[in-house]
């Protein structure tokens, strides 16, 4: 019998990686955060002029970004700043390197 995945109860490190792990889905994203991890701190206004995309839509993945931790943003009008949320970057790579470090994978040879 197959359980819905509304009834699965998942830890909240589980809950936490699959968040983050969705937010780094998308290569602009991806582009995002290698940028402000170069930086101090960037402005969105310099991102539309690194990656050629709409203000919107650059928004739209900082958003992302923003709703999982990854980043933080600081309103100074009329430009908004970004930076890397250094104590989620760090639980977010000891997360995903406990799950990557995982001795218990079965070889498989199908």
């Amino acid at each position: 019998m197959q359980r819905s995945l509304s009834t699965i109860e998942y830890s909240g490190e589980e809950a936490s990686l699959a968040m983050v792990a969705k937010a780094l889905s998308h290569p602009v994203r991806l582009k995002i955060l290698k940028l402000l991890a170069g930086e101090t701190c960037c402005f969105t206004g310099e991102l539309t002029e690194i990656i050629p995309m709409a203000q919107s839509t650059i928004s739209q993945h900082l958003k992302a970004l923003l709703e999982a931790g990854l980043i933080q943003g600081e309103i100074n009008p009329p430009k908004v700043k970004y930076c890397i949320n250094q104590a989620n970057w760090k639980q977010a790579r000891s997360l995903f390197g406990e799950f990557f470090g995982q001795e218990t994978i079965s070889d498989c040879k199908c």
